[in-house]
């Protein structure tokens, strides 16, 4: 699903570079779960960032479900990034003057995804996300843990292939964190390929692998 072949990433500084990522060989197959970890600085971030398409500027080799991200230009770059991947952020992203609902309507309606079916699925996850009376909130009006059960819906309405999630416990208490980690595990046992950066070892041990970052180079990797 997921194969980089020496990918580095650096910024230009007077006097030299600093590297952010160096060589990074990594493969993630299709139904995998992985979790990366490392020190502030290791360049998870920057990892996640080339794996979801935010960011084109970096050297190397990148294959997604078979398509050679390096060979396309900006245009089909998102169009796969639309396709494929999904995205939870720490700080959940969601837009304050839409209701929860809205949220999750809005990445289908930028797909033309008609309107019937475009209410079922809200309906669908709504449901399936135990936040049906939370449909008519807006974000302000929710707790945090809920917000980001409503971030996790939104990632994953559109059906992507890939689930990308940047410390998506980060921001909440024990009791929230393990509710979304529940609902990462249900997700992967229906088949999402999922990695996700995060700070905690219990959750990173949940994953089928660790990848270990260090200075930009991957320093080990754990089964």
């Amino acid at each position: 699903m997921i194969h980089l072949q020496k990918i580095e990433k650096s910024f230009a500084l007077e006097g030299g570079r600093s590297w952010v990522l160096r060589n990074v060989d990594l493969h993630v197959g299709e139904g995998e779960f992985v979790s990366v970890m490392g020190p502030s600085g290791a360049g998870k971030s920057s990892l996640l960032n080339v794996l979801g398409l935010m960011d084109h500027d970096w050297q190397g080799s990148y294959a997604l479900d078979g398509v050679v991200v390096d060979a396309l230009n900006g245009k089909q770059r998102q169009a796969l990034q639309r396709e494929k991947i999904g995205f939870i952020f720490q700080h959940y992203h969601l837009i304050d003057d839409l209701k929860v609902w809205e949220n999750l309507d809005l990445p289908l309606r930028y797909r033309d995804v008609p309107a019937r079916e475009r209410a079922s699925r809200v309906a669908d996850l709504l449901d399936r996300f135990q936040i049906v009376g939370k449909k008519d909130l807006y974000p302000g009006q929710l707790s945090g843990g809920q917000q980001q059960l409503v971030a996790v819906a939104r990632a994953v309405i559109t059906r992507p292939k890939i689930l990308l999630a940047d410390e998506p416990t980060g921001a909440l208490h024990s009791s929230q964190a393990r509710i979304i980690m529940d609902l990462l595990a249900e997700l992967h046992g229906e088949g999402m390929t999922i990695v996700q950066v995060t700070h905690n070892e219990g959750y990173a041990a949940e994953a089928q692998r660790i990848v270990r970052l260090r200075d930009g180079w991957i320093e080990k990797v754990e089964l």
